[in-house]
């Protein structure tokens, strides 16, 4: 077995450079020498990914002086080959979710888990602080090995698929004492036999609407997530009503797709829609109904006549997370916003908003000719939001480099191209 020691003698040792050199380390049995290379690779691709586990294996306290719910038990995390690694939940979005199965029912200790894609663990082990008792499940014998390693003496592995584990005698009876504190969770994977993404729920493996009646038998509460790329009212049509959908970003980036039903959640809850960035702070919160209700405001002449006056105007553009949820008009309505276009989803203000979920330009020009040339600077960063064109093909046309502080929006202005100038606030 290679020791937590001789990983961490090298953990800052180039991969690609200690696979040349296996007979320094005669010690190690081919077996060892890849397990060696996988914990090394591991660490390096998931240190800021997985924070608190990258500080198991440094044996250092973490920055902020924290502590997990419960400790490794003096042990380092042990990862998994390369492919899980990318796949697994990030520390961030695997504690979000453990949030939410906390706030259920402050009340008492929530009793079960059945993880029934477990994969890397890492969701497992950060959901089953608020459990007393988890079930992981997974196909894979070697992830499950690395589990019983990694995960906490509350934790039974289980080897097999989440069909098998439903089926099992333990888990078909409906009027079991352990379905009212039962949360499942599941995130199946988004890929076909042969490696192709697949888009919709029902192509996913395991088959989540073919398991979801086994699954609303045995547990009170369900928790599906999603790519970012597939589609939630598609998915949401499918599983039919009472499900929360929690969207959540990092640093603008749209990370995972959160569908949650619950039997003894309150009624304002069902339905509901959160989008949400973990690194930024913010949630914005509405219903499918409120937005459907919204009516947006168009101010174009006003737009272009306090351009003319040379008063100040902002431009807001919603973070990805709030576009992924699907608040397009409700977001202006909010924050008292003019909307530029029916399908630009991008809004207008002379007043300055500090705590806009998205990011903010003060416009400087704009014209509303398809190209124009703004001889002013080199330099601009481009972007285009319904536009004719994309931004590279827009850079090119305008004769511009990357950089600076300027930014060209190409976009749409009551159905007009519009090219804005403007600056990051």
């Amino acid at each position: 077995m290679v020791s937590d020691e001789l990983i961490r003698q090298h953990v800052q040792d180039r991969v690609e450079d200690l696979a040349l050199h296996r007979s320094r380390f005669p010690e190690l049995t081919d077996e060892d020498w890849r397990f060696f290379l996988q914990q090394i690779e591991g660490y390096q691709r998931t240190k800021d990914k997985l924070p608190l586990f990258a500080h198991s294996l440094e044996d250092a306290a973490l920055q902020d002086g924290s502590k997990a719910a419960y400790s490794l038990e003096g042990k380092s995390w042990w990862y998994p080959p390369r492919l899980s690694c990318e796949q697994c939940s990030s520390e961030a979005t695997a504690r979000y979710k453990a949030q939410l199965t906390a706030s259920l029912n402050s009340k008492f200790k929530i009793q079960h888990l059945i993880d029934l894609t477990g994969g890397a663990g890492v969701d497992t082990y950060f959901m089953g602080e608020n459990f007393e008792m988890v079930d992981y499940v997974e196909q894979n014998a070697e992830l499950c090995a690395l589990a019983r390693h990694n995960l906490p003496s509350n934790v039974t592995i289980h080897n097999t698929t989440a069909e098998n584990f439903l089926d099992s005698p333990t888990h078909q009876l409906t009027d079991s004492p352990i379905h009212r504190f039962t949360t499942i969770y599941i995130d199946p994977a988004r890929r076909d036999k042969n490696g192709g993404k697949v888009f919709r729920l029902e192509d996913c493996t395991p088959n989540v609407l073919g398991l979801l009646p086994r699954m609303q038998a045995v547990a009170d509460t369900i928790m599906i997530k999603l790519s970012p790329m597939l589609d939630i009212t598609a998915a949401l049509r499918s599983l039919g009503d009472g499900w929360q959908v929690h969207v959540v970003a990092v640093k603008n980036e749209v990370k995972e797709v959160l569908l949650l039903s619950t039997l003894s959640a309150k009624r304002s809850t069902l339905n509901s829609i959160c989008a949400v960035d973990l690194a930024e702070g913010w949630r914005f919160e509405f219903t499918r109904e409120e937005e459907d209700n919204t009516t947006c405001t168009y101010s174009v002449d006003d737009v272009q006549c306090t351009m003319h006056d040379d008063k100040k105007l902002y431009l807001y553009e919603p973070s990805a997370a709030i576009l992924k949820a699907g608040a397009y008009k409700l977001v202006g309505a909010r924050y008292g916003l003019n909307k530029l276009d029916v399908n630009t989803h991008l809004y207008v203000s002379d007043q300055l908003i500090n705590d806009f979920p998205g990011r903010v330009f003060r416009i400087n020009r704009f014209t509303d000719s398809p190209i124009h040339r703004f001889p002013d600077s080199p330099t601009f960063n481009v972007l285009t939001r319904n536009y004719v064109m994309g931004a590279e093909e827009l850079k090119k046309k305008l004769k511009v480099r990357d950089g600076g502080t300027q930014y060209i929006i190409g976009t749409r202005v009551n159905g007009k191209p519009t090219l804005l100038m403007a600056e990051r606030c």
